[in-house]
């Protein structure tokens, strides 16, 4: 199991339209790609408009799969409106 850690700059003023993308769409959508595990936003304590994605597949070609889908795409733009910069880190899953 592989998992992407996607931390995100928020533009401020934007965190609540980006966790409501997130809840309504971006997860729901992943959620339906084959080898998704789970996904979950984290919020900076200290820096309310830093989040982070920690992402679940079961193969690092099933969550890259998920980044070449036409769902990802349509949802591009929308969340790209709302961060304006973003950091990817990618983890094989030792122990879960």
């Amino acid at each position: 199991m592989i998992e992407r850690r996607v931390t995100f700059n928020v533009l401020p003023g934007k965190e609540a339209a980006f966790e409501k993308l997130f809840k309504e769409e971006y997860s729901v959508a992943m959620s339906k790609m084959p080898g998704f595990v789970r996904v979950r936003l984290l919020r900076e304590q200290e820096k309310p408009n830093r989040y982070q994605m920690a992402i679940c597949f079961k193969t690092a070609d099933e969550a890259a799969a998920w980044r070449r889908s036409a769902a990802h795409e349509e949802l591009r733009p929308k969340i790209g409106a709302l961060y304006e910069g973003s950091e990817v880190l990618v983890y094989d899953v030792i122990v879960d």
